[in-house]
């Protein structure tokens, strides 16, 4: 049973099922020139809100040791935000650090009800940046307990390395976050990247 904050935003509730630290493990398997990798990772995500419209999202990942009593390695961390796609005005925050001047649209259920799409579902913006001069801006939908995007922008600094696009599948199935990421980076076309099965942390 998932149980909702007193003090959530009506917007996320869509997306509640996803509030909260995960944590488990998972296998990259991603070909790379004329060899592939395999290796299994760990990994840390949460899922929080402040009050806004958005959740605020981290994801800390490590590869585990090849050899028995090695240590973790570090692998990647990602830092973004999850929304429901619509149409921002007075009544939100922003642009920078403007303050509403008018009242929240989808303060209700009701309201936010009004912003299914006609698959039955609530269409999603989600913004993830590395560290490594990475920014991705996801489009998709979340749908009871499963949530389906794609890049609609991939945006990459000077240095950062050649990557182009990708789609992520995430669901909640008996109690557990898998989630499934396909890229499209170094040269290759949009293909199997990394998947992991992740149980809520106490």
């Amino acid at each position: 049973m998932i149980e909702l904050p007193v003090d959530l935003p009506a917007e996320l509730v869509p997306l509640s099922w996803l509030i909260g630290v995960w944590e488990g493990s998972g296998v990259i398997d991603y070909q790379v020139g004329e060899g592939k990798v395999t290796r299994e990772f760990g990994q840390r995500v949460s899922f929080s809100h402040d009050g806004l419209p958005h959740l605020n999202y981290t994801s800390y990942t490590w590869l585990f040791p090849e050899e028995e009593g090695g240590e973790p390695t570090p692998l990647a961390t990602e830092t973004g935000y999850w929304r429901l796609a619509r149409a921002l005005g007075e009544g939100d925050q922003g642009p920078a650090l403007l303050p509403a001047s008018g009242e929240p649209r989808f303060a209700t259920a009701e309201q936010v009800e009004s912003l299914r799409n006609a698959d039955g579902g609530f269409d999603l913006d989600v913004s993830i940046a590395h560290p490594a001069g990475i920014l991705e801006l996801y489009l998709g939908q979340v749908k009871g307990p499963r949530i389906d995007l794609a890049t609609d922008a991939v945006i990459r600094s000077a240095g950062a390395q050649e990557y182009s696009a990708a789609t992520r599948l995430y669901g909640l199935v008996e109690g557990h976050l898998l989630w499934a990421w396909d890229i499209a980076a170094l040269g290759q076309e949009l293909r199997t990247h990394a998947s992991a099965r992740l149980a809520k942390a106490d």
